[in-house]
């Protein structure tokens, strides 16, 4: 009775068709960068989908300072640059026309003329006091200067980083699946991250 028992479940068994084995078919899916989103226009797509378009937004800025953010289609920073360039521009060419009367009143001094302006004022200012002068707006001009450079580097490097986080694909539909791994081999924990 027992080996009827046996051999019914084994033959049960046997018919009972097993899918895990077979293949499923293979479908092309475009990556997300290739999809199109309808939130972006056709232009903002193409520059997503372009890998040089950070080279590029850097270039122009390159070229001509806020060019890279009017290209990634965000003039509205563009007032923001020339804002900047143009105060530490105005301060190096305050300070230069300061610092050179200052110079010239001390030099005309040191050759006997005492006709300047600074000697008109309530209280004059020596000839010491000038050379102080300028001094102190020197260093105001240089700074003005390194302030200028560092603008128009900051109006280059946010052109190249905007244009990557542009491509950068943030979706809605992220998620963490842990994957234990069981081999012979190799033991461990993986974690995956799925967009």
């Amino acid at each position: 009775m027992k080996t009827k028992q046996l051999a019914l479940l084994f033959l049960f068994l046997l018919n009972i068709p097993i899918y895990a084995q077979e293949k499923e078919p293979q479908t092309f899916t475009a990556p997300d960068s290739i999809k199109v989103n309808p939130k972006y226009s056709l232009r903002i797509q193409r520059l997503i989908n372009d890998p040089l378009t950070p080279s590029k937004a850097a270039f122009y800025s390159a070229v001509v300072p806020g060019l890279g953010q009017a290209y990634l289609g965000k003039a509205w920073k563009v007032p923001i640059i020339y804002a900047a360039l143009g105060a530490s521009l105005y301060y190096f060419d305050q300070n230069n026309k300061i610092m050179n009367s200052y110079r010239t009143a001390y030099k005309r001094r040191l050759n006997g003329y005492f006709d300047d302006e600074f000697l008109e004022k309530a209280i004059p200012i020596s000839t010491e006091q000038l050379l102080i002068g300028v001094e102190f707006h020197k260093n105001y001009r240089d700074i003005a200067i390194v302030l200028a450079a560092a603008a128009y580097m900051l109006n280059i490097l946010e052109a190249n980083v905007s244009a990557h986080l542009l491509q950068f694909n943030v979706s809605d539909d992220l998620s963490v699946t842990p994957n234990i791994i069981v081999d012979q081999q190799i033991r461990g924990l993986r974690l995956a991250v799925k967009f």
